[in-house]
């Protein structure tokens, strides 16, 4: 097949550090060239990729201080990758722009498929009053869309008939079995909802060692010192953002992963990540946690509870960590990814047909 691939232009594909989306795309692009596909990927300078690489602008979004609410050049990236699409005969085009792909999909003669790696859903939500919900479900009856999760597909608040549910894979190659350690630890960008504050309250109230690590974004600057940072010590460190050379080390020396988020996460890197070196993982029951962490075999999913989180840290050291690592190696690979979109691909390009 000959297949478009459009990545968001905040950062290169992959990205440096922070960039989940990049990363996925990243994978998804080299791992559909090693199948034999012809892949052509639209996305940010700098970045890397078997596929043939074009870019619509001259540097990063986040690098050229462009504001997360401008749609501009993420506009035009998708405009002339479909225009490129169109003029070199491919098969199916791919948006990982969450809902700027629906305003070309009705007059891209090719056809198109969009992965939702943002929710579909918002606490207290009204589909009529939200622009971004109401025209999903308008575009709806007409929209090839993967879904990271069964929860991500079951809560999204609009009705999607073309859906199919895609787990994100890693390259597990990029992550060693770790033999574990004494300290636990939290990485995510800084925000509340991602549960910084009830990891740090956990390791208090236990007294062990917890690191955290992640993306500090200016915009959580003043919730950081106000909030976070009265809690570090001796005991509670933040390290910042790693690069991907560090996350092997980071998620494989530690005895666990605390993953105690406050919203309905569609997916979760960093659980896959953690568990692909055979880090144990303990979530809060919210989104798609049940899907990623076997429980009792690859950790723990507890109720939004401090004191049944603390229960479950007693237990880790009693998981088996090659059996975690076989675990997302069998579910939440590159490869098993890849093989998915590649059957959904072909089911699109069948019914396009007919």
């Amino acid at each position: 097949m000959k297949i478009l691939q459009i990545a968001p232009l905040w950062f290169p594909v992959p990205p440096d550090k922070y960039g989940g989306i990049e990363r996925v795309v990243a994978l998804l692009a080299d791992g559909l060239v090693e199948k034999g596909h012809e892949v052509t990927l639209f996305a940010a300078p700098g970045s890397k990729s078997k596929a043939n690489i074009i870019n619509v602008f001259n540097k990063p979004l986040i690098e050229a201080g462009i504001s997360w609410n401008d749609p501009i050049w993420n506009l035009r990236n998708l405009q002339m990758a479909v225009e490129y699409a169109e003029k070199n005969g491919f098969d199916i085009v791919h948006s990982h722009l969450d809902v700027w792909g629906l305003f070309f999909q009705g007059i891209s003669k090719v056809p198109f498929v969009h992965t939702m790696h943002n929710p579909l859903y918002h606490a207290n939500s009204d589909v009529e009053k939200d622009n971004r919900l109401k025209l999903f479900e308008e575009e709806g009856y007409r929209t090839n869309i993967a879904l990271i999760s069964e929860s991500a597909r079951k809560n999204a608040m609009v009705n999607l008939p073309f859906s199919r549910v895609v787990y994100n894979g890693i390259n597990m190659d990029d992550f060693n079995l770790g033999k574990g350690g004494d300290h636990f630890i939290w990485i995510a960008r800084v925000n509340k909802h991602k549960g910084i504050e009830n990891a740090i309250t956990a390791a208090e109230k236990l007294g062990v060692r917890l690191t955290l690590a992640g993306r500090l974004d200016p915009s959580q600057q003043n919730y950081f010192d106000a909030i976070i940072k009265p809690h570090l010590n001796e005991k509670i460190k933040f390290i910042g953002e790693l690069s991907q050379d560090q996350l092997s080390e980071f998620y494989g020396s530690a005895k666990a992963l605390l993953y105690p988020i406050e919203w309905e996460e569609p997916f979760g890197l960093v659980v896959a990540e953690a568990m692909a070196c055979g880090t144990p993982v303990i979530a809060y029951n919210r989104g798609s946690m049940p899907e990623l962490i076997e429980e009792g075999k690859t950790g723990f999913v507890v109720d939004s509870d401090i004191n049944g989180m603390i229960k479950k840290m007693k237990l880790v050291d009693d998981v088996d960590r090659n059996y975690v690592r076989e675990h997302v190696s069998k579910n939440f690979s590159k490869e098993k990814m890849v093989e998915e979109y590649e059957k959904f691909y072909e089911d699109i390009i069948k019914n396009a047909q007919n």
